[in-house]
């Protein structure tokens, strides 16, 4: 995991769509994704790649097809890196 990658990626909201729909909804073929904006297809795979290259999402081909879903480690990971630093606030405050 690369938090820079994974911080781009989450900076924009297409992207965070993607992934929300995709948590609603399990698996979706690249179409299905792009179907649900008004972008051209060509964006919707810019987005898709940059989300892929951060390891949010798992591609899966079938024949001609493309399937993602969301990596639920990469936001265990993020969740735990987040935690430490939280450790240890209002100890010295006392």
């Amino acid at each position: 995991m690369s938090l820079p990658n994974v911080f781009k990626a989450l900076s924009d909201p297409i992207r965070r769509d993607i992934l929300m729909m995709l948590k609603k909804k399990g698996e979706m073929s690249a179409g299905d994704i792009a179907s649900e904006f008004e972008l051209s297809n060509a964006t919707i795979s810019y987005h898709l790649s940059l989300l892929k290259k951060a390891d949010l999402l798992f591609e899966n081909r079938q024949q001609k097809y493309i399937y993602y879903k969301i990596n639920v480690s990469v936001f265990e990971d993020i969740v735990l890196w987040c935690m430490q630093f939280n450790e240890g606030v209002g100890k010295n405050d006392e």
